[in-house]
């Protein structure tokens, strides 16, 4: 099949001076082989929708590629994709014989945050791909949560409770990844560190469709002292407005999940980190003494 004319525009075409590919190592507009290029191996996305990918070939051997992939330049002509694999992907089974593309020269780092980036701004990732990216990005370049962060443009907090994903047992990850619970499910049962009941309830909250307040208040039952599991009341039990309040200003100050939970003699606090690293972020939290306003 014989290639299809780029469906790129002249605003494009004016912002980035089209080259050849052998003319720059650098950033520059080109059209680039389609087979001359590999994938990402550190695409933080596993799965693509065959139907979606269908969907946009039609739409590419229709109108052309109406965006430019990213690459970075391997060897002589040779490329690797930095973002755009959804569009890499559709253009080959459009029988693209080129697509075009912005060469860049990225080190390994700064691809894999790329990558990452451009996937949320498109379309999201599941989070446990995203919570793998991340853990990608913290064990082979030693990045911590703030840096995550900010190269992924997401708050420090976010980044962090997408790692506690990670802590879950198999059985219950795979209820994530098939949709089964959400990641407001999964969350919740991190709130307690019983990895057994962490099962048994997720199994249970996925057979009978439990909202995530439910599980919540079933972690939260578990972590006051009860040690039986049973299922959350039909109608929300009302919790003290005081209580409530401070329990999200502890949460808002800590920059973590905080659970209150009263009982007839005493209460408790519970309060979520993901590693040593976050937990002495929030001690120094706890013990910095504000400077006085004079």
């Amino acid at each position: 099949m014989s290639a299809r004319r780029s469906g790129l525009g002249r605003g494009l075409a004016s912002l980035i001076p089209a080259t050849t590919a052998a003319e720059s190592d650098i950033a520059g507009l080109v059209e680039v082989p389609v087979g001359a290029i590999e994938p990402n191996p550190h695409q933080p996305r596993t799965n693509f929708d065959e139907d979606a990918l269908a969907e946009l070939a039609a739409s590419i051997r229709e109108l052309g590629v109406l965006q430019p992939i990213l690459v970075r330049r391997v060897g002589e002509d040779a490329y690797q994709l930095i973002a755009g694999e959804r569009r890499w992907r559709a253009a080959q089974r459009a029988g693209l014989a080129t697509i075009p593309a912005v060469v860049r020269s990225a080190d390994e780092e700064r691809t894999v945050a790329e990558a990452l980036v451009e996937n949320l701004q498109r379309e999201d990732l599941a989070a446990l791909e995203e919570a793998s990216a991340f853990q990608q990005l913290i064990e082979e370049f030693g990045l911590t949560h703030d840096q995550v962060a900010a190269r992924v443009g997401k708050s420090r907090s976010a980044v962090t409770n997408t790692l506690r994903l990670l802590h879950l047992p198999a059985s219950i990850q795979r209820l994530l990844a098939d949709g089964r619970l959400s990641p407001g499910h999964a969350r919740a049962l991190l709130g307690t560190p019983d990895r057994a009941f962490q099962e048994q309830l997720a199994r249970r909250a996925a057979t009978e469709g439990w909202s995530v307040r439910q599980v919540e208040d079933a972690v939260r039952d578990r972590t006051a002292g009860g040690h039986t599991q049973r299922a959350p009341a039909p109608a929300a039990r009302l919790r003290p407005p005081g209580l409530l309040e401070l329990e999200q200003l502890l949460a808002e100050h800590l920059d973590t999940r905080v659970a209150i939970a009263m009982g007839t003699g005493r209460g408790r606090v519970t309060i979520e980190f993901a590693d040593l690293e976050d937990l002495e972020r929030i001690y120094r939290a706890m013990t910095e003494v504000p400077t006085p306003q004079l």
